[in-house]
């Protein structure tokens, strides 16, 4: 048993462990070659309540703690593709938690529930053409008519953006800077809402990312969540969740490559020995082990904090910076042991080599990890915060 989770977290882990193996392993291929995870899974694991783990009871949530999210993240990582666990979780805990976090009753009950049950595929709105790390220069703007937001803007990026039934929608409603900030619910069927292109990626194939505008979009009132100009506040609460979903999905993949680095040393002989026969080799993966055991053990120290409601900012950050960083280089090394098939799109370690690269930018880049950890540990002239 790992260390922090308990016997019914276990029990959920062999539950996933197996469905990951029998339902979704097999299809990967599949999926990254259509671009996107299909409705039939969300339906089933909202049937199994396993799309609500971190969800208001009430609203057809499990009322889990962030450990299930974890356990969750880990295991949809077997499957070999991370654009499954980020088309999951984009919808689970960052489209649909803030709801659930901010919104209120009216609001819960017509998208969080739902959501919960995998009938509505949500996703998260806040990056635009010209405002990505810097929440606060959004320019989609929502002006209020009567019992409606009129909403118009523009929005890249958006993982889920072209299955989305849901967006939960970053816009200014007020002044300049951090603010004006508000966060409102926009229906895929809304007039005005249109989806644009969908992306063409490096990697994480599986999860769809697209571009989304709105022209004179029409919502009601009532889809605002929480209090007008609270959109910030809402926004850096979640990043705090899907950063720690970043630097698991890191940790995971960090864990399969290794694994599957040995498994392949183990079988292809050179000079008539196995490649792990080598001490380069014996000692390379060691090292990449080591890197992997400290991402864990970081990452663990952030998950604790957070379950406890302590200060956790800073943490958070270094784990995530840590952990992505640390997977780009183990990958360079678990990649180069498999020679020229490494390169190849067919071979499980090329795919999660390319896929590498996403986890240093989603959900935060690295620049912005290290101005987290600069601030809330006094480098920069603030409040320390360790």
């Amino acid at each position: 048993m790992e260390a922090g989770f308990g016997e019914e977290h276990e029990m959920f882990r062999r539950s996933l462990r197996a469905f990951v193996e029998r339902e979704i392993a097999p299809r990967v291929l599949e999926w990254e070659a259509a671009s996107e995870v299909p409705r039939a899974l969300f339906r089933r694991l909202g049937a199994l309540g396993w799309l609500g783990l971190r969800l208001s009871p009430e609203h057809g949530g499990g009322g889990c703690d962030f450990r299930y999210t974890a356990v969750l993240v880990q295991e949809l990582m077997r499957c070999g593709s991370i654009g499954v666990p980020v088309s999951i979780l984009a919808h689970a805990e960052f489209a649909t938690k803030v709801i659930d976090r901010g919104g209120s009753e009216e609001l819960k009950a017509e998208f969080v529930r739902p959501a919960a049950a995998g009938e509505r595929i949500g996703a998260l709105g806040v990056t635009e053409p010209d405002a990505g790390s810097d929440v606060g220069a959004l320019r989609t703007r929502a002006v209020r008519d009567g019992g409606d937001w009129v909403i118009n803007g523009a929005k890249t990026f958006i993982s889920n953006g072209s299955i989305a039934d849901f967006v939960t929608t970053a816009v200014r409603t007020g002044g300049p800077g951090n603010a004006g900030l508000s966060l409102i619910v926009v229906p895929a069927d809304a007039p005005g809402f249109a989806r644009g292109r969908r992306l063409k990626k490096l990697g994480t194939h599986a999860s769809d990312t697209a571009e989304l505008s709105f022209q004179d979009c029409r919502v009601p009132a009532r889809n605002l969540v929480g209090a007008e100009g609270g959109g910030f506040k809402l926004i850096m609460q979640g990043f705090e969740g899907e950063r720690l979903v970043l630097a698991l999905i890191a940790c995971a993949q960090m864990r399969l490559m290794w694994e599957e680095a040995r498994r392949y040393g183990r079988e292809r002989q050179a000079f008539g020995r196995p490649l792990l026969g080598f001490q380069v080799w014996q000692h390379r993966l060691a090292d990449a082990l080591a890197s992997v055991e400290a991402a864990d053990a970081l990452t663990e120290r952030a998950i604790d904090l957070y379950v406890r409601s302590e200060p956790c900012n800073g943490p958070i950050s270094m784990a995530k910076l840590f952990a992505t960083e640390t997977a780009l280089d183990l990958a360079r090394t678990c990649a180069q042991i498999f020679g020229g098939m490494g390169y190849m799109e067919e071979c499980r370690m090329a795919r999660l080599y390319r896929d590498s690269l996403a986890l240093t930018i989603g959900a935060g880049t690295s620049e912005m990890m290290r101005e987290i950890i600069a601030r809330t540990s006094g480098l920069a002239g603030g409040e320390g915060n360790p």
